[in-house]
């Protein structure tokens, strides 16, 4: 049996809500605190792909395109792999509570990735969207 199960996590930052969605949205601040992209634009249909590397030092090459746009409320493209089976989708979802922000973030699809690869177990990506949502965006957007 497959799990199909979708990977979330919600994090609070004590940020304003244009702040984030900037962060999120915005090339020159991505590469401060997620991956060195080479260009995007929060618009349906833009593809863009970015180097990533595995737990041994193996090198993946994202490919991805934007499949929603809603400013400052939701975020979402589809992420894959060049040359290998799979195709998933994150989505960054944001609400303001106050001065803060929350963020929930949801990434579908894992399951159709190669199964006996441990890169693309859900722990490893778990473990990659911890970082990346509560440590890296999180110090990147409060700064």
């Amino acid at each position: 049996m497959i799990n199909s199960e979708p990977l979330i996590t919600e994090r609070t930052y004590y940020a304003p809500i244009e702040k984030v969605w900037k962060a999120i949205t915005d090339n020159t601040e991505m590469k401060k605190w997620y991956f060195d992209i080479a260009d995007f634009k929060p618009e349906v249909g833009f593809e863009f792909e970015f180097s990533g590397e595995g737990k041994e030092g193996e090198k993946y090459l994202h490919l991805c395109k934007v499949t929603e746009v809603i400013p400052e409320k939701k975020l979402t493209y589809s992420w894959r792999y060049d040359g290998l089976e799979g195709n998933s989708f994150v989505t960054f979802e944001l609400s303001a509570e106050g001065e803060k922000t929350k963020l929930k973030l949801t990434h579908t699809g894992l399951e159709t990735f190669p199964a006996n690869n441990p890169d693309f177990a859900k722990e490893s990506f778990t473990e990659g969207w911890n970082y990346i949502t509560g440590t890296s965006l999180k110090q990147f957007v409060e700064s």
